[in-house]
């Protein structure tokens, strides 16, 4: 108790409480280094084809010719097949010579009409009958058209459902059509996120079934409306355009990830060793085993760690957990470091 007195006891000698001048706190510190706090953005989705188009029937017939297989590629306007139209070629006949007969009487009539010898009655009905048989014979050659089956587009047929000879009717499916120039991946992107993308952006997109380097992807659209269950906004990402040749396919797994809000070499400090004094954010600096409160200027927050802009080198040492629990002055003794 004497040595107490005067001031001459060992640190050891402290009672339970820890009073004393010669107390040091434990406590867990953390080096101020550069780190990578980027926010890291990821996603997957299947590799689709921007067009892809399911030729239908325009009419009902039956299958004489189909002159394209799945795995062709076809040119806009190409005919992949054709329907029997005997029957639909034989009413355009017939209504092509009724319009001739009234096409003769329309310029009888007239003539008779121009000399007053016709009513004018009479005149009009030869005309109508005329203009009436036209629109007929127009509405036939369509219904012919019908039955030739023509590519929409510069396409790949993927899947073809007629055989010669089977029946179809009306909107019946018969050919799948695929545009393989341009494939796309369609991501669902957090409204956090969406923020740090824009159009033309590049993106490396991963497929699992092409292992190796990414194809180089560009952010095609960023569709304008959150999905409002989700609140996913789409964005469109276009594969180049020899995506299809390097063995992409529409239906393949697509995996992005990337730096959204690159911050690579920032200085960081522990987030749980950051407090406010009088709105300023602070933290401890540990320097000859005593605490000095330094304020600082934050950045953003990665998990565990906090971006440092002003206030803080590189190499000092903080206290890496709760400021609010200690005094400016305290001494400590580090018992455990945040890496």
């Amino acid at each position: 108790m004497v040595l107490a007195a005067c001031g001459g006891a060992a640190p050891d000698s402290q009672d339970a409480s820890g009073a004393g001048e010669s107390f040091r706190h434990p406590a867990a510190a953390a080096e101020i280094t550069r780190r990578d706090l980027s926010r890291q953005f990821s996603a997957s989705a299947r590799v689709e084809a921007y067009a892809h188009s399911r030729l239908a029937a325009r009419t009902a017939g039956t299958v004489a010719e189909v002159l394209a297989e799945a795995g062709d590629l076809v040119e806009a306007g190409a005919v992949l097949a054709r329907l029997d139209m005997r029957e639909q070629r034989a009413e355009l006949a017939r209504t092509e010579a009724r319009r001739a007969q009234a096409q003769s009487n329309y310029q009888r009539s007239a003539t008779l009409h121009e000399r007053g010898l016709l009513a004018a009655e009479a005149y009009e009905r030869a005309r109508a009958d005329r203009d009436v048989l036209a629109r007929e014979a127009d509405l036939w050659r369509t219904r012919i058209a019908f039955g030739e089956i023509t590519a929409p587009m510069d396409a790949m047929i993927t899947a073809r459902h007629i055989e010669v000879g089977e029946g179809v009717q009306a909107l019946d499916g018969l050919f799948e059509l695929t545009r393989t120039d341009l494939l796309v991946v369609r991501l669902g992107v957090s409204e956090l996120d969406v923020a740090f993308l824009e159009t033309g952006q590049d993106i490396p997109v991963h497929l699992d079934a092409l292992p190796g380097a990414p194809l180089p992807a560009t952010v095609r659209r960023i569709f304008p409306l959150a999905d409002p269950s989700s609140r996913l906004v789409t964005v469109e990402l276009a594969l180049p355009e020899d995506s299809w040749a390097r063995g992409a396919r529409p239906g393949f797994l697509a995996r992005v990830r990337l730096a959204i809000d690159p911050r690579p070499d920032v200085l960081a400090a522990p987030a749980a060793g950051i407090a406010q004094d009088n709105g300023a954010d602070y933290v401890f600096v540990i320097a000859d085993n005593r605490l000095e409160q330094r304020v600082i200027e934050r950045g953003v927050t990665r998990g565990d760690w906090t971006e440092i802009i002003s206030g803080l080198e590189e190499g000092e040492v903080v206290l890496a957990t709760n400021p609010a629990e200690l005094a400016e002055g305290q001494s400590v003794r580090i018992v455990g470091w945040r890496g």
